[in-house]
């Protein structure tokens, strides 16, 4: 199992959160609650990638998702053991494989995410969509096989097995699926974009498949892509776009 340089690089974005840390079924989550009413039934599982829920990114990006009307938890699915917010510096020497070698999506993170899901079911959620960034979009295709959430949406997703998750997903799933794809990515390049919108695109998927993609940006553009790049931002504020339009329709 392996990831790429761009897994581990971008910026820092600036801003102060708005959500807070709670603790949801003994898992250390971020929670961006709506200021305005929304529904109690429905709930977005915001599945990060390796910085966590403890990297400022992920936290305003998860804020945003609340101003539209959704409520966000962000639980931290690597127990306080994220990728530090400095292995994003120039010359870092963080250990990033012995990290990964702790850390594998079905042993390590699918366990906390079953726990935060049946609180939030005990809690009254019904609906749960998932917004799977890198690391995380491995974990969103894992719930959708088992039709564990109801909605999906990728950006630029890392450790899938290409075609076999796709064709998985085709015959296993019942969540509309949104993938987020960008021009340059060693995890979902163009070839497994194409593949993706063979085997899903064109009504294929019932449900409901979508793909956008972004010309000019790298592997965790929607994250940590650096917004004074035009196209970065075009791509960023686009991907965003899409994915609450998507989720606005199907959850």
């Amino acid at each position: 199992m392996s990831l790429c340089e761009h897994c581990v690089s971008g910026v820092r974005h600036e801003g102060t959160p708005e959500g807070q840390f709670e603790d949801v079924a003994g898992i250390n989550t971020y929670i961006a609650t709506p200021t305005v009413d929304y529904p109690k039934d429905k709930a977005v599982l915001f599945i990060t990638d390796i910085f966590g829920p403890q990297l400022i990114n992920a936290q305003l990006l998860a804020d945003d998702y609340a101003r539209n009307g959704f409520k966000v938890y962000v639980p931290d699915i690597f127990s306080n053991d994220s990728a530090p917010a400095d292995a994003l510096d120039p010359g870092s020497r963080w250990d990033f494989m012995a990290w990964l070698g702790k850390h594998g999506p079905s042993d390590a993170a699918r366990p906390i995410l079953d726990k935060v899901i049946a609180a939030l079911k005990a809690g009254g959620v019904e609906k749960i969509g998932t917004l799977g960034f890198c690391y995380g979009a491995r974990l969103g295709f894992d719930l959708a096989f088992e039709n564990v959430t109801q909605v999906t949406v990728a950006s630029h997703p890392s450790l899938l097995q290409v075609p076999a998750d796709l064709e998985k997903y085709l015959t296993a799933s019942k969540a509309p699926l949104l993938i987020n794809t960008c021009e340059v990515d060693q995890m979902f390049p163009p070839d497994s974009q194409a593949k993706a919108d063979a085997i899903l695109g064109d009504g294929k998927f019932a449900p409901g498949y979508q793909r956008t993609y972004w010309e000019g940006c790298v592997h965790g553009f929607t994250v940590r892509g650096d917004t004074s790049n035009p196209k970065v931002k075009a791509g960023r504020e686009g991907a965003f776009k899409a994915s609450v339009e998507f989720l606005i329709k199907h959850l």
